[in-house]
């Protein structure tokens, strides 16, 4: 989109939590159930499940944005994309972390972010379990990151001032690095002080909000990152991919809480 000013960013802040509101009604209720059933979405080695709830939650929020953004595109991760004419695209993935929502471990969440073309805009972690969303806006004239836990809202930063030797790394699988990528697993395992697995986008979340320092991991698609980018960096963080450039439709990913330990993190896995 050529001009930024164009961009209603405080209205569609609004949108982005209706969207979120919508979605959680699909998924609450499923949540922990025991008649709860997931498909193998991809029929290939391992499982990738996919549920009603993913479905119905996607199918809810585009039926939103169809009927007040019908000129916005629309990239989700259960149904075909949808190119808009207006520049912005809604980058949805309904239940990012099934694997643990169908163990009932409350670390998944719905992901919303709104592309520009040129950047992230918004980016939104939404656990209805737990009742926390993540928000961050990078906004024309202002930044803001906030976290909002039963209808409080409280301004979140990242933590600054911490090197490999004091900072808690997750990822979600060290499973998923293989081949080089492992021994770069590795080399960050061995340099932090802390290592943590299996929490997916709540991982994310927590960077934001300054409780753990960094999430790196490979192979992820625009609807499992776009969402963290705008809040990390709302927050005062960094997020690219593994060369220092842009990750937002993909690939490998380092999200670190400053420039300092993102840089630190960058020359293990360069190695």
């Amino acid at each position: 989109m050529s001009n930024d000013s164009s961009i209603p960013v405080k209205a569609l802040v609004l949108l982005a939590d209706r969207l979120a509101d919508a979605a959680a009604r699909e998924t609450l209720p499923r949540f922990r159930q025991s008649n709860l059933t997931a498909d193998d979405k991809d029929q290939g080695p391992g499982f990738d499940p996919v549920t009603e709830a993913d479905r119905a939650s996607e199918s809810a929020m585009r039926s939103i944005l169809a009927a007040e953004r019908p000129d916005d595109g629309i990239f989700g991760e259960e149904q075909a994309r949808t190119h808009g004419t207006s520049g912005l695209t809604w980058v949805l993935d309904p239940i990012d972390g099934t694997r643990a929502y169908i163990s009932g471990l409350p670390v998944w969440g719905t992901l919303i972010a709104l592309d520009d073309g040129t950047r992230g805009r918004i980016g939104v972690i939404d656990q209805p379990f737990t009742g926390e969303r993540f928000m961050g806006v990078l906004g024309d004239d202002f930044t803001q990151a906030t976290l909002t836990r039963a209808g409080e809202a409280q301004d979140i930063r990242t933590r600054q001032g911490v090197g490999m030797d004091q900072a808690t790394f997750f990822t979600t699988d060290p499973y998923l690095f293989e081949g080089d990528d492992h021994a770069r697993f590795r080399r960050l395992r061995d340099a932090a002080k802390l290592t943590r697995y299996g929490t997916d986008c709540y991982a994310y979340g927590l960077v934001a909000l300054g409780v753990i320092d960094l999430v790196v991991e490979t192979g992820l698609q625009a609807y499992d990152i776009a969402a963290h980018i705008p809040l990390i960096q709302a927050a005062g963080g960094v997020v690219t991919d593994w060369e220092g450039g842009d990750c937002r439709w993909g690939g490998p990913v380092i999200a670190a809480g400053s420039a300092e330990l993102h840089a630190e993190a960058m020359d293990l896995i360069v190695g």
